[in-house]
C-alpha cells in the first residue's frame, strides 16, 4: 500500500516479469523495465488503485497477467535468486500440477513435510498464500478468483488463500506441495498481532467457515472444533463459549443475537 515507486522489485529480489498491485489514492497504470541479476531484461506493471482489500488485489494481477506460471508475493517477501529455476523445474517434474506450493523460511518456523506430495482439502489449509504458485491458463479457464469479501482489508480472520485453493480442488485442479524453499518472509508488523482472537476474528472465522466447507451443519461442527484446538492460544483474552458463540453468529450472519 501506498508504495512511492517501484523499489519493492529490489527489495524482494524479483528475477521475472512482475505484476505490481499499489493500493494507494489514485487510479493509474505505469510500466517500467528493470535488469534481473542474469543480465536479462524484465517488464514491470505497476497498477495503482484506490480499492482496497487484499482479494482485490490479488484479483486485480491475476487479472493483468501475462506468463505461464504465477507466483504470488506480498511485499515483506524477499525471493531465493534462483526461485525461477526452482519453479520451472517443479513444474516440469510434476506435470499433472495445477498448483504447488514451496517452501518460505520465516519466524517463528513453520515445519512443513519432508516430500513431494499431493494436497486435498486438509492439506491445503496449512498453505500460505506467498508459498503459491500456479498455471495462469488453467485459473483462468476455470474462472477461479479470490473471494473478495474474504481477506486482509475486509475480514479480521484470513484464510482467502485456503478458500482459492478449495476452489481449485472443486474444479479438478492438482495441488502439490514441494520441500524446496524460493524466499523468506522479512520482519514486518503484522495486522493479525492485534486482530488475533477478538471477537471480530472470530465472527469473521465463522463466516470464513462457512463459505470454506459449503453448510452450515458442517461448518457448525468445524467451528466448535476449531474452538477447542485453538483454546490454549486465546484462552487469557476470551472464553471457549463466547469464541464459539461469536463463529456462529458468523456462520448464520446475523440472525442469532450476541
Amino acid at each position: 500500500m501506498h508504495q512511492k515507486d517501484a523499489s519493492i522489485i529490489k527489495a524482494s529480489n524479483i528475477q521475472t516479469q512482475i505484476v505490481i498491485v499499489n493500493q494507494c489514492n489514485i487510479d493509474k497504470i505505469e510500466h517500467t523495465a528493470f535488469i534481473n541479476n542474469s543480465g536479462n531484461k524484465c517488464q514491470a506493471k505497476l497498477i495503482h488503485t484506490t480499492q482496497r482489500g487484499l482479494s482485490k488485489s490479488r484479483n486485480l494481477a491475476i487479472m493483468h497477467a501475462t506468463g505461464d506460471i504465477c507466483l504470488i508475493c506480498d511485499d515483506d517477501e524477499k525471493f531465493v535468486s534462483n526461485y525461477p529455476n526452482i519453479i520451472l523445474e517443479y513444474f516440469k517434474k510434476l506435470p499433472k500440477a495445477d498448483v504447488i506450493a514451496f517452501q518460505v523460511e520465516r519466524n517463528p518456523i513453520k515445519r512443513y513435510p519432508k516430500a513431494i506430495k499431493q494436497l486435498g482439502p486438509l492439506g491445503c489449509l496449512k498453505v500460505s498464500s506467498v508459498e503459491i504458485a500456479f498455471k495462469l491458463s488453467k485459473i483462468k479457464e476455470h474462472n477461479i478468483l479470490f473471494d473478495e469479501q474474504i481477506g486482509s482489508g475486509v475480514s479480521k480472520a484470513g484464510g482467502e488463500e485456503n478458500i482459492f485453493l478449495h476452489d481449485c480442488i472443486r474444479n479438478n485442479l492438482s495441488i502439490y506441495f514441494v520441500p524446496a524453499t524460493i524466499a523468506q518472509l522479512l520482519p514486518s508488523e503484522s495486522q493479525w498481532s492485534s486482530n488475533m482472537f477478538s471477537k471480530e476474528y472470530f465472527i469473521d472465522r465463522g463466516k470464513f467457515t462457512c463459505r470454506l466447507i459449503g453448510g452450515k451443519p458442517f461448518a457448525i461442527l468445524y467451528a466448535i472444533y476449531f474452538g477447542f484446538f485453538k483454546h490454549p492460544f486465546f484462552k487469557n483474552k476470551m472464553s471457549l463459549k463466547d469464541a464459539i458463540v461469536y463463529m456462529f453468529y458468523g456462520i448464520f450472519k446475523g440472525y442469532i443475537k450476541i
